[in-house]
């Protein structure tokens, strides 16, 4: 598996995501520019409604292609981590966070809509504040973390597995 730092996805996501930027690439921005080009040669681009949604589609549509463009250039894609305990992406973890416990897995939100069969499983990045705390560390151990709202919180990690379908 590859040692980028790039978001753990499984193959499904990968795949989904690449087919959402060729999409997006192709024929749906093409699609915007004809747009462009229609309401354009409707004369006054001040009071051109379409003109304006047609760009402002445009610039979205952008920056959702550049969002996908750099996460499957960096993503680690379907091979789950070693089953040895140390949270890293792709892993399965439960933990006792302030008291309460909860189960979620270490990678990308990209690959929450491909979490099917019932199971309601929360994604957390690895980048996020509490992924960063717990990323590297073990069962067993606990680790704490200062939370946006500038609270400490306390992450005590009781199990963790390779996820799997």
């Amino acid at each position: 598996m590859p040692t980028h730092e790039g978001a753990w996805l499984t193959q499904e996501a990968y795949d989904r995501l690449k087919k959402e930027l060729d999409h997006l690439a192709g024929p749906y921005r093409q699609e915007i520019v004809d747009r462009i080009e229609q309401a354009r040669s409707e004369g006054d681009l001040k009071e051109n409604g379409g003109y304006h949604a047609a760009r402002e589609e445009q610039g979205k549509n952008e920056g959702r292609i550049q969002q996908l463009t750099q996460l499957l250039e960096n993503a680690q894609v379907g091979e789950a981590p070693a089953d040895d305990g140390v949270i890293e992406a792709g892993m399965v973890v439960t933990a006792e966070i302030a008291g309460d416990e909860m189960t979620f897995l270490m990678g990308s939100r990209e690959v929450a809509e491909d979490l099917t069969g019932g199971e309601d499983l929360e994604v957390f990045s690895e980048r996020s504040p509490m992924g960063a705390a717990i990323n590297g560390h073990k069962v067993g151990e606990t680790v704490s973390y200062k939370a946006p709202n500038g609270k400490d919180i306390t992450v005590k990690i009781l199990k963790a597995k390779p996820f799997s379908r």
